[in-house]
């Protein structure tokens, strides 16, 4: 049994291999650029829309809802990027159901992957609402002696959001492998319902999480501003 699609290798070429977290992770990228270009190519501003207009709608209406409700701001400017994470990692949880298909969120170095974009994410966000200068203010205050524990704290938020999604899907896919040799005939079908349902679930939970984090670094950033004007508008009326 493969406890990750990284041991799976279709191809190798001395240091260079294809395994099954890239393959998978390509084929997930596939049907989400297909999908994507047969739901939008003929969009209707009618009241006749088809299913997978209605089904764009859907999805795309409740992802700008949680982003409202999380951020309070506008959803446009964050969800291209927490939809596109949710999706992939809902697609690839999703089709964990089908028979020989290794999700690539099953691998560590794609949870790391993608928890590196949240990485990258948290200070572009920032450094574009705030400027580069004010951004990497925040971490030197209330005194400059914060800057290692303000850079351990954004790396091991890191880490912790990949090994969360990574445990998750690997421990469901192995949970599902072990049932299947048990009992090959009705267990495995719950399972698959479970783990299709729990898929879902760690899909919002990482891009809560994302959002979360990139929200809650520029609310900092905010408030650390904020204080930092009001500090010096006291001290000037003070003189």
């Amino acid at each position: 049994m493969h406890v990750t699609p990284d041991s799976i290798i279709f191809w190798q070429a001395g240091p260079l291999k294809i395994n099954a977290t890239l393959v998978f992770t390509w084929l997930v990228m596939a049907i989400m650029v297909v999908s994507s270009w047969l739901v939008t190519r003929r969009l209707s501003r009618g009241t006749s829309l088809s299913r997978g207009q209605n089904l764009l709608e859907i999805l795309v209406g409740g992802i700008q809802g949680q982003i409202r409700d999380v951020t309070r701001q506008d959803s446009d400017r964050y969800l291209p990027f927490i939809g596109t994470l949710f999706m992939f990692v809902a697609v690839s949880n999703v089709l964990m159901i089908v028979p020989g298909f290794r999700p690539p969120t099953g691998s560590i170095s794609t949870t790391i992957a993608l928890a590196l974009c949240v990485f990258v994410a948290v200070p572009a966000y920032g450094i574009a609402d705030h400027g580069l200068k004010e951004y990497l203010k925040a971490y030197v205050r209330p005194s400059v002696l914060m800057l290692p524990m303000n850079v351990l704290g954004e790396l091991t938020r890191t880490f912790a959001l990949a090994l969360r999604l990574f445990g998750n899907v690997m421990s469901g896919t192995m949970i599902g492998a072990i049932l299947l040799a048990i009992a090959p005939l009705f267990v495995p079908v719950i399972a698959n319902v479970l783990g299709l349902l729990v898929g879902l679930i760690q899909a919002y939970i990482f891009a809560i999480l994302a959002l979360v984090f990139i929200a809650s670094a520029n609310a900092a950033h905010e408030e650390a501003r904020g204080s930092a004007t009001t500090n010096a508008s006291e001290e000037m009326i003070d003189g």
